[in-house]
């Protein structure tokens, strides 16, 4: 069974940055994709690769990156807006198909 934590979430004024982390644990095959979500809305995807998508409302301002030998995604995010403001959930689908969520973490960005 797969689990992810993820961190980094909280409070900050706009134009302010967050680092979201988030760390998969449990036994699992290889990882295809590891993405993260606002609300339910994709914002960026990393590909196993290392090829990356995002959102056309972050781009230029969210980077996502991994570190495989810590089954860990990182979501880099700066000049922060308000609408910006939500849960953000990590997921990764591995090769097989399965697909596993976070709990989510909070981001809020104050005017």
């Amino acid at each position: 069974q797969v689990q992810l934590v993820e961190s980094g979430g909280g409070l900050v004024q706009a134009g302010g940055s967050l680092r979201l982390s988030c760390t998969a644990s449990g036994v699992f095959v290889s990882i295809n994709t590891m993405n993260w979500y606002r609300q339910r809305d994709l914002v960026a995807r990393i590909f196993s690769d290392g090829s990356t998508t995002y959102d056309d409302s972050v781009k230029g301002r969210f980077t996502i990156s991994k570190e495989n030998a810590k089954n860990t995604v990182y979501l880099q995010m700066n000049s922060l807006k308000p609408e910006d403001t939500a849960i953000y959930y990590c997921n990764i689908v591995q090769s097989n198909g399965v697909g596993s969520w976070g709990k989510g973490t909070l981001v809020t960005v104050s005017a």
